[in-house]
């Protein structure tokens, strides 16, 4: 197990104010109108009430000004939890700008990923336990309704707690409809049947507090040195995502080699794997077939990686978390189960 400490957080309740944040990119100032309807079904469905920030719809806004809006989330004692809007692809030059003393002595749950893995990499080495998972505008904004795993997820990281198996919707999209579209309000992307996941690895139960998150962005962090250290990761369930950038599994084989050359693969009990998207907004959509292998390659280097410097490690691949939707939002600091006996996944969520 890690030698991290990741106290529980207290759950929030009805009224209670939550943090609406753009960390990366400012979502909501391409469409008000979603962004306005994900605020809108946050209340509906939590009882929490919403609170926006200088830069939570401001596009272009500084590093400095957004890490501000971050350390000014976490020292408001009204606020009880943080959200971000949607990933991006430069949050890694606003961690240095974040009052980390601020944030270690009000830690509260941050829920978001892509992007975001930067800010869960600062709380992990902080020891604030986050959620993965997560954005306002892709999960709770956009389409006719909140997915089911989600909601459930949702609910779990902010103001319910306990221990969910995660199951698979059945169903998956790689993106939505465009935001600038009025469809978007009402209606999901194009939906295709979801594989079973796919297990490797000994017939045995391995629990740890998770780290890691999106495979483009831990390789930044990497080279800006904010990793933490292989000992923190000892015991350890491993996240692992790509993006809708839709990297070959060549790179992320690459990317999943040098962190079996850091020792990480070695030190983790298990490896939980996303479902990957392989298509994206506005390019041509490859054949269900391509689309199907092109997923099925990126899980077998993945396994194949982890296999070859762990041989110990429970892998799962094919959880809906990350980059696709329906999404499970998922502990980052917090307790995952793999069971390689009865190919279940656990999560804890207090």
């Amino acid at each position: 197990m890690t030698s991290q400490k990741f106290p529980a957080h207290a759950k929030a309740g009805a009224g209670d104010r939550v943090a609406i944040l753009s960390p990366a990119f400012a979502a909501p100032a391409i469409s008000e109108a979603v962004h306005e309807q994900a605020m809108k079904r946050l209340t509906e469905t939590t009882g929490l009430v919403p609170v926006e920030y200088a830069t939570t719809r401001q596009l272009g806004a500084s590093a400095p000004a957004r890490a501000a809006d971050i350390t000014a989330a976490f020292a408001d004692t009204t606020v009880r939890a943080v959200l971000a809007t949607i990933g991006g692809n430069d949050q890694i030059t606003v961690i240095k700008h974040i009052d980390a003393d601020v944030i270690a002595e009000n830690p509260k749950p941050f829920l978001g990923y892509s992007d975001n893995t930067n800010l869960h990499n600062f709380l992990w080495g902080l020891g604030v336990p986050s959620y993965y998972g997560g954005s306002t505008q892709v999960h709770l904004g956009a389409g006719p309704q909140v997915d089911d795993v989600h909601l459930v997820s949702l609910r779990a990281a902010l103001v319910e707690g306990g221990t969910i198996e995660l199951t698979d919707p059945g169903e998956s999209e790689d993106y939505g409809i465009s935001w600038t579209d009025p469809r978007a309000l009402s209606e999901f992307g194009a939906r295709e049947v979801t594989e079973p996941w796919a297990w490797s690895g000994p017939k045995k139960i391995m629990e740890g507090r998770s780290w890691g998150g999106c495979l483009e962005v831990i390789d930044q962090i990497a080279m800006a040195d904010r990793m933490p250290s292989v000992a923190d990761l000892e015991g350890a369930i491993l996240l692992l995502e790509t993006s809708e950038e839709l990297p070959a599994a060549d790179e992320v084989m690459g990317w999943v080699r040098a962190l079996g050359e850091r020792g990480i693969l070695e030190a983790v009990a298990g490896v939980l794997v996303a479902r990957p998207p392989v298509s994206r907004l506005g390019e041509p959509v490859p054949a269900a077939d391509e689309r199907a292998r092109l997923r099925a390659e990126q899980g077998e280097v993945i396994i194949g990686q982890v296999s070859a410097y762990n041989q110990d490690a429970v892998i799962c691949v094919g959880v809906p978390f990350g980059h696709t939707r329906p999404q499970w939002i998922l502990p980052h600091g917090g307790l995952i189960r793999l069971d390689g006996i009865t190919k279940t996944v656990s999560a804890d969520y207090s």
